[in-house]
């Protein structure tokens, strides 16, 4: 509970919200670009975020030049953030952003009160928990996301389960094999529910070599067990169902921003992506507000969100300058139909201006094969023939979209052939 509250105001450049990769590469473009005043505000008692619960390569080539693992590529970040002057508050949480920049945050110290000229959200995602996946079975212990595993294997240095089954095909489940492998671990299965692999390729064949099966067209079905698990039961896409004998579950993936700051706040969140809705400079619609990273669409992997954050700093820059287009002139982006899962940013600003996003980002429910377009009022302004995959990034240059558009709000749609 908060027992005391400073009054005395305290006004900052710019206060950064999460001390992961965009936000200290945020932080410490900001400072190289003459900011005086920037903080990093970083709940846990370390900066670095994920990274630092991930002890396996690859990390760090477009930004350092060279592959390290999770944890020293955190180190690396949060020491370039300070010896380029920023300032990281560690073990502060922001219970409340109100309206204008004004932050409430919570320290060992008490609370305290402190105002921004700008605010940069960059709290990251978080994976879906079971709760929210609606498995049935039991519940016994041994059921973890891949951020508790990795928490538990590289911070902790403790073996939960010998023989588990990975619930999912993204990136992060073949980093869930990796780290499964780090502490002799050996997982018996992989389970995705789509017909394919979602990671790109080659990166499913890392499951092959590690001897791990991959079973596609596949859903988890109930998890057996009482003290322990002892197997789960899945199910095909014909509605056959089969016992997996095992010790453990590893749910991985279905990443959801952590923006629960904005959701219970002031500013209006996307129901699509799960993050704050923004235009193409990351602006959020309180204007004072910036969003960078995977807080605006899961999930990306950490050197492109170290690079939002670069970026988010030179808009910020010159925003603070007064130098970006107003946020009052702006047009929302619809979504034509459901197999577009998503558009980000959800608003476009104009005129267009040289530190704008250079792409709309875009993903797919399911595999298809169509001609995706952008239209206004008056007619289409970009399209395209391609084959689209569940969770796999497309990007549709968007100045081509801006310098079109003359009127109306724009919209996506995704006309569906045979391939």
């Amino acid at each position: 509970m908060v027992e005391h509250v400073s009054r005395t105001p305290v006004i900052i450049d710019v206060v950064i919200i999460g001390g992961g990769p965009a936000g200290l590469s945020a932080a410490t473009e900001l400072k190289r670009l003459g900011i005086d005043q920037v903080v990093v505000l970083e709940r846990e008692n370390q900066a670095g975020g994920i990274p630092r619960h991930c002890g396996h390569p690859p990390f760090g080539m477009r930004e350092f030049t060279r592959v390290m693992t999770g944890p020293r590529y955190a180190r690396k970040l949060v020491k370039a953030a300070e010896l380029a002057g920023v300032d990281i508050r560690i073990s502060t949480t922001v219970v409340e952003a109100r309206p204008g920049g004004s932050l409430l945050i919570a320290t060992d110290q008490g609370a305290q009160e402190i105002t921004a000229r700008r605010v940069v959200y960059a709290t990251g995602v978080r994976e879906t928990p079971r709760s929210a996946r609606l498995i049935s079975g039991t519940r016994p212990p041994g059921v973890l996301s891949t951020g508790s595993l990795q928490s538990m294997v590289y911070l902790n240095k403790h073996k939960p389960f010998d023989r588990p089954v990975i619930i999912g095909s993204e990136l992060v489940s073949f980093s869930s094999i990796q780290t499964c492998r780090h502490a002799g671990i050996s997982p018996v299965a992989m389970v995705e529910e789509t017909g394919s692999a979602i990671a790109r390729w080659p990166t499913p064949l890392y499951a092959r070599v590690t001897g791990v099966p991959l079973f596609t067209d596949t859903r988890l079905s109930a998890i057996k067990g009482h003290d322990n698990i002892v197997a789960v039961v899945v199910e095909n896409a014909q509605g056959e169902r089969r016992e997996i004998a095992c010790d453990g579950v590893i749910l991985t993936g279905r990443f959801t921003p952590e923006s629960s700051l904005s959701s219970c706040g002031h500013l209006l969140v996307d129901v699509a992506t799960g993050g704050p809705v923004v235009d193409q400079f990351g602006r959020c619609s309180d204007p004072v507000y910036f969003a960078a990273g995977n807080v605006l669409r899961p999930v990306e992997t950490a050197g492109w969100s170290w690079n939002e954050g670069r970026q988010a700093a030179h808009r910020v820059s010159q925003d603070l300058l007064g130098k970006l287009p107003s946020s009052a002139t702006e047009r929302r982006i619809t979504l034509a139909n459901s197999l577009i899962k998503y558009c980000m940013p959800q608003v476009l600003s104009f005129p267009h201006h040289r530190l704008s996003m250079k792409y709309l980002q875009l993903r797919f429910t399911r595999h298809a094969t169509g001609i995706l377009s952008m239209s206004d009022d008056t007619g289409t302004l970009w399209k395209r023939a391609m084959t689209v995959f569940p969770e796999r990034r497309v990007l549709v240059p968007l100045r081509r979209v801006v310098d079109g558009c003359q009127t109306g709000s724009i919209q996506a749609k995704f006309e569906e052939r045979s391939p």
